[in-house]
């Protein structure tokens, strides 16, 4: 099984999402790009095989987005 992970950067809350259209409900969120990473690694097999019933090989794809917004003095 693929899942792409999207990683998508909230600057009003300064942490990390994550939701895959692969597995719906689906939802962590950090203040680290690199400890979601590893939440994600541990937390989908669990919930695939947990909530799900999804036995099997599974890999992982992230995709990561941030959007920066600010003001530049004139």
């Amino acid at each position: 099984m693929k899942c792409i992970v999207k990683m998508i950067w909230h600057d009003e809350s300064c942490r990390w999402h994550c939701e895959s259209e692969e597995v719906p409900g689906f939802l962590l969120e950090s203040s680290s790009f690199d400890t979601l990473v590893e939440r994600v690694k541990i937390g989908l097999p669990d919930y695939l095989e947990v909530d799900l019933g999804y036995k099997g090989d599974l890999q992982i794809v992230f995709e990561s987005h941030r959007i920066e917004n600010m003001r530049v003095a004139v």
